[in-house]
């Protein structure tokens, strides 16, 4: 696959995204408390991401994001891998989710607070420059982007700062790139109001669609229309369960509110990329697929 087939899919949309990886993992039994989260069964168990990822294949989910949200040269540094092993892993993360069978591979970077593994990727503002950051993602992105993958999934971004940074870092990699922050009450995690997050995507040609991923599904739809109307682009929308992660416990509190249903909403506020994040098994992809075949039959 290349950039023009999978901007073609599309624009024809709705691509339906996978769900979560790491709940997916820990109910095959890997823990994952952890550091490195998912990225650590890139060196310890790859089979397990194998597998994760053809449960959401078959589950109906087009594509597949790739272990390495949590992968970077400085996580695994700290285990005592060097930089040549960190590049083969990054590159067997997109080979892997290759092999699932997905009709096209995501490879997910996460944001700067990922690597520090302290709830800080929901929260942003790390003290560091624009500068700083792209300086961060820039060798990861080079890497995946070189690996094979058919699409940059720059996600659960928590601040309009580095948004502007992995726009910068992006910048000619040759891959269409989409652009999600994780927000709560129309701001994003580090508290801007998400139009000027949104905004930061809007002259981008690498970014070929912006959203939400990793909040409650009830706040999705109004924040991928606005989405829409600030960038002229397409609308990604893959929200958690509605349980909120507790970076203190390491653990989820509340009840679930995914509804495969809800789907059909965001596809109206514009979603062309819809899927699930953390909490959301391949039962509520299939929901998810099913639910988009009905709203968007294919001829």
């Amino acid at each position: 696959m290349n950039r023009t087939s999978f901007s073609a899919a599309l624009a024809a949309g709705p691509v339906v995204l996978d769900g979560g990886l790491s709940n997916q993992l820990e109910a095959a039994g890997h823990p994952l408390d952890d550091a490195l989260w998912s990225a650590r069964l890139l060196a310890d168990e790859p089979e397990a991401l194998l597998a994760a990822h053809r449960a959401y294949a078959q589950a109906g989910a087009e594509v597949a994001t790739t272990a390495s949200y949590q992968a970077t040269f400085e996580g695994f540094a700290r285990r005592g891998l060097g930089p040549e092993r960190t590049v083969a892993l990054l590159r067997l993360s997109v080979g892997t989710a290759r092999a699932s069978g997905s009709r096209w591979v995501a490879a997910s970077v996460g944001p700067y607070g990922a690597m520090l593994a302290d709830g800080s990727e929901y929260r942003g503002r790390y003290g560091l420059s624009v500068a700083e950051l792209e300086r961060f993602h820039r060798p990861r992105i080079e890497v995946l982007a070189a690996a094979g993958a058919d699409v940059l999934a720059l996600e659960t971004v928590p601040d309009a700062e580095e948004a502007r940074a992995l726009v910068a870092a992006v910048r000619g990699c040759g891959l269409p790139v989409w652009l999600s922050f994780s927000a709560a009450h129309g701001e994003t995690r580090a508290g801007q109001p998400l139009a000027e997050a949104f905004a930061v995507a809007a002259e981008s040609e690498e970014v070929v669609a912006v959203g939400v991923n990793c909040c409650d599904p009830q706040e999705v739809a109004e924040a991928v229309a606005l989405a829409v109307r600030v960038t002229g682009k397409p609308g990604v929308a893959y929200p958690n369960s509605g349980e909120v992660w507790d970076a203190h416990a390491r653990g989820w509190r509340g009840g679930p509110r995914f509804d495969a249903s809800l789907a059909r909403d965001w596809y109206a506020a514009g979603a062309r990329l819809i899927g699930g994040c953390c909490r959301v098994g391949p039962g509520l992809i299939a929901g998810v697929r099913r639910t988009l075949a009905e709203t968007v039959p294919r001829g």
